[in-house]
This record gives C-alpha cells, structure tokens and sequence, in this order.
C-alpha cells in the first residue's frame, strides 16, 4: 500500500482496509487495494444474459430425514419426531416447513446427493460450490466468481455478493470454496459483511463514509493528478492500467444511485420485510431479491456462518451443537418463512424463471437419532432442492433408500450439482478457465452433466 505525503514523497504502509478507499492520500483508493475487490474483466466484454442465481448455502446441513426427505414408516429412531405433510407438490416434507409445502409447485428436490470424501463440513463446502475437492494446493473458484469471470457486471453492482458474511468456522481449518480461487483475488465475490435485520445496518465497504460529502470525495478523485505527476514510469506499465480501471471502476460504484438505493431496505415496505421476516438470514434473501432486480448476477446467501454456539442446522443434539427440537422451534420457522417469501416475491415480480434459486448443503444427517438426541455428519445421501432458473417445480429425482442412508435411484455427486447452476445460467460446460500456471482449466470435469430431470 502507498500513501502520498506530499509531491514527490510515497512512503510505504499496512493496514489500511477498502473502507479507507476515500481517505485522504491512499494509493490503494486509487486503485490497488480494491483490485482484490474491484478488478476489471479480463476474460471477454460482458456478454447480455438477464440470468440470475441466488444460491442458499446452509451451512451446518439439514437433515434428510427431519426435512425434505421423510420417512413416515421408517422407526422412530430413525423418522424422528416429526409427520410428514402434503404439499402443492408430487412430494411430501417435514412438518416444520408449512411454508415451503405452499410453494413446493415451484421447487423441485433432489434426494440422491452423495460424496466420498471426509465426513468435515469445510470438504463439502468446497465441493458443493466449486464442484471439486481442493487437491495439490488449487482452489477452485466459486460458481458466482466464474460467472462473474465469464459474463462479467452488468452495470456498477458488484457481479457476485455473498450475504451477510463469508463462511466462518466449521472446524476443519480448510477452505470453504467462497472466493475466486485460481481466478485471483480481483474476482473475488463482494462481501457484505453486515446484518441486513439490524436498524443501523449499513454496507461498510460499498458506500462512502457517513463524514465524507460529495464534493470532497471528487476532491479525492483529483489526488490522482498527484500520482500521475510523481509516477510517470509506473503510469506506463500494464498494472498502472489495471491501477486506472479499478479506480474508475470504485469510483462508479462509491458514487452510484444504484447501489445506494439496492442495499436500501428501508424502501421496501414493512410488510414485505416483515413477510420475509426481520432476522438476519429473512432480510438477506429480500436483499437478494433487490440485488437480482437491479442487476446482481449472482447472490449466494450463508444460512449461518459457523457451527459453533449457536442454533443452527447442525443438529449433533450436544453443546454446542444444536438438537433437533432446537431446529424445529428456531431454525425451521425463520428459514420457511424467508425462503416461501422469496420463492412468491420473484414469482410475482415475474422474475423466477430467470432467477434460479438453489438450496445446498455439505452433508446430510445420519439415519439413525444418536444417543444425545440429534444426528451426526453423514455424506452418503441428503438432499438439495432447486427453484427458477428454467426448473419444473413439484417433482422429485432420485431416491434414497428406505432410512435415508444410501441413494437408490439416480445418485448425484456435487459436481453435477454445479454442472446444473451452470447449464440454468446458460454456461457452456465444455468451455475452459485459466487455471494454475495459464493452463485450460475445463469449467466442469470431463463427462460431468448437469440434472437435466429438472428442467
């Protein structure tokens, strides 16, 4: 990082964060700070595609058998304590979703996921939005940050926003497969980093500091002039280049009507936040719905985001895990009151058949209850569901056996979970990345197809 003292003096410095992007005097606000955030499409112009995506990751793993796959006739030890219900769909679910069973016409479950790998919830994170475990030290990226790099921003939104926050810990200390990966830092989703529920919320790093009016933050534009006077060689390097588009780039953005107005929620009505519900994770998928309106092209939205001391969908049934009745009396009637909200407000607004919304997660929950009254980790089956997008609502594929524990028809492994975001983004699955060391990466393994019994 570079700060200017004065003509002719740079001396260099640490710990300046994107939020001083309009401080007095950063270089990195001139460009270099944010093109971890801001950086400029290097892959093709933004190609025109009013697809969208809002991807629900919940972190911690539902319970197939507790929610969207019942097993009615199966013992108690292993249905649980809850009955199964009817839907608008040609399925059953799990009593604690009332919601869900009202929109299940425009949802459809798959019931069949599996993986091999270790049993850790960080392995299918990566997994489940990337498409592949991370081996040899790469990291690929995010299904949004490889949109992001093959569309690029419609406008001066960020292409790809992770609500509220990164995934934080899960307890393995690996990679959850959030980020941009191999693709660099510069396609790296925008992170909101804020409650959305909370009265005083505010997006730190996207609008202007509350002090800094718009004319001195014109002012901050013209220091640039005192860079050009002092760099002239540096000017004429490619990373100068890079330097001048992000700038500009940040600039749009810091300054824009439109972002100002997207992350409002103080536009909407009461009644819609109130039916999406005021908590963290409600108002989240209504600031989804404002992001995809006007012009996001990717949302992925963090249920939670860790597993550790509070109520969450990982139902080990010990501290400081949570029980199955503390999902049904917390967990459950905050996600199915969000996610019916959202499902209606796009079909309403007419923008559900080119939003897909898909519900993922790492795992699934064992078959049987174990003996502190919850489930534990199990990725030999579990379910995930998808919506919009292109997708025929009230069906199910695949199925697991007679307890949940195995699939037996039509098994599905992460990386067709990916190969389906992609084909309902209307992705070219043959087509190749960068990858490590400038070599072809192919966006999905060779002979990977997406679920095409969705659409």
């Amino acid at each position: 990082m570079l700060n200017i003292t004065g003509p002719g003096s740079i001396i260099t410095c640490d710990g300046v964060t994107r939020r001083d992007f309009l401080q007095v005097g950063t270089l990195g606000a001139l460009g270099f700070s944010l093109a971890k955030m801001l950086g400029v499409p290097a892959a093709a112009a933004p190609v025109k595609s009013e697809k969208a995506c809002i991807l629900i990751f919940n972190l911690g793993a539902p319970s197939q058998l507790d929610c969207w796959d019942p097993k009615p006739d199966a013992p108690r030890e292993i249905r649980g304590p809850f009955k199964a219900i009817s839907t608008k769909g040609d399925f059953q679910i799990s009593e604690v979703f009332p919601k869900h069973a009202t929109v299940a016409d425009k949802f459809s479950i798959v019931r069949s996921v599996y993986h091999t790998a270790a049993a850790v919830h960080d392995t299918g994170h990566q997994m489940m939005q990337s498409g592949r475990l991370f081996t040899g030290g790469v990291n690929t990226p995010h299904a949004g940050c490889v949109y992001e790099f093959l569309r690029g921003r419609r406008n001066e939104l960020p292409a790809h926003v992770i609500l509220p926050e990164s995934m934080g810990p899960t307890g393995g200390n690996m990679p959850h497969g959030q980020d941009a990966g191999f693709l660099g830092k510069s396609r790296d989703p925008f992170v909101l980093n804020a409650d959305p529920s909370k009265k005083d919320f505010k997006v730190p790093d996207l609008l202007p500091p509350a002090e800094i009016g718009e004319a001195r933050l014109e002012r901050r534009r013209k220091l640039r002039e005192v860079v050009e006077g002092t760099m002239k060689n540096f000017e004429g390097s490619a990373n100068a280049e890079l330097m001048d588009a992000n700038f500009e780039a940040a600039y749009r953005l810091m300054t824009s009507p439109l972002a100002r107005e997207a992350f409002d929620l103080a536009q909407e009505p009461a009644s819609i936040r109130e039916r999406y519900g005021m908590n963290r994770f409600g108002q989240c998928c209504l600031l989804a719905r404002r992001l995809v309106e006007r012009g996001v092209r990717f949302v992925t939205i963090n249920t939670f985001i860790t597993v550790f001391n509070e109520i969450t969908w990982d139902i080990h049934g010990s501290k400081p895990f949570t029980s199955i009745a503390g999902m049904k009396d917390i967990v459950a009637p905050m996600y199915d009151q969000a996610y019916s909200a959202l499902i209606e407000d796009l079909h309403q607004r007419g923008m559900l058949e080119s939003t897909l919304v898909t519900n993922l997660a790492e795992f699934g929950r064992t078959p049987k209850i174990n003996p502190a009254g919850g489930r534990d980790h199990w990725p030999q089956c579990w379910s995930v569901y998808f919506a919009g997008g292109g997708v025929k609502g009230g069906r199910t594929v695949g199925k697991s056996d007679e307890i949940g524990a195995y699939p037996t028809e039509r098994p599905v492994q992460p990386k067709e979970i990916v190969a389906t975001i992609f084909k309902a983004l209307d992705l070219d699955l043959e087509a190749h990345l960068p990858g490590p060391q400038g070599r072809p990466f192919p966006l999905v393994d060779t002979g990977t197809k997406p679920i095409t019994e969705l659409f």
